[in-house]
């Protein structure tokens, strides 16, 4: 179950409303989910550490349904750049720890193929099932 750090950069967000593209908006936070890093436990879906190399997600607890969503495949698209990736979902985001309700929360292999820098903490994005 990953808990969340304070962002570095950017200003918060509470937008959840589908966006007209027809994903969920969302806000992109930066997670590691190896042991040791940020996230705290093994991943919910499976009770595993990940590599950071892996287009892998946790997602904020309302959209992850109880688990209802573990190891399912969502395109994430990047309002910066419009770039869109594949990634799974292997863990919730828990909102009684920190984590707010609207949150995609990436591993650095999804922030590399969306062409984002992780420094700058979090960013817009919208979010479907693939």
């Amino acid at each position: 179950m990953r808990h969340k750090k304070q962002p570095r950069h950017g200003k918060p967000s509470s937008s959840s409303r589908r966006s007209g593209s027809g994903g969920t908006s969302a806000v992109m936070t930066d997670n590691g989910f190896k042991r040791g890093e940020d996230g705290g436990g093994p991943s919910t879906c499976d009770g595993h550490f990940h590599s950071d190399g892996q287009l892998i997600v946790a997602l904020s607890m309302r959209w992850f349904e109880h688990g209802h969503r573990c190891h399912k495949t969502i395109h994430i698209t990047s309002k910066h750049n419009g770039r869109t990736v594949k990634a799974q979902i292997v863990d919730e985001c828990d909102s009684s720890r920190g984590c707010r309700n609207n949150i995609v929360d990436s591993s650095p292999a999804v922030w590399k193929a969306l062409g984002l820098d992780t420094d700058i903490g979090e960013v817009p994005v919208t979010w479907s099932d693939a």
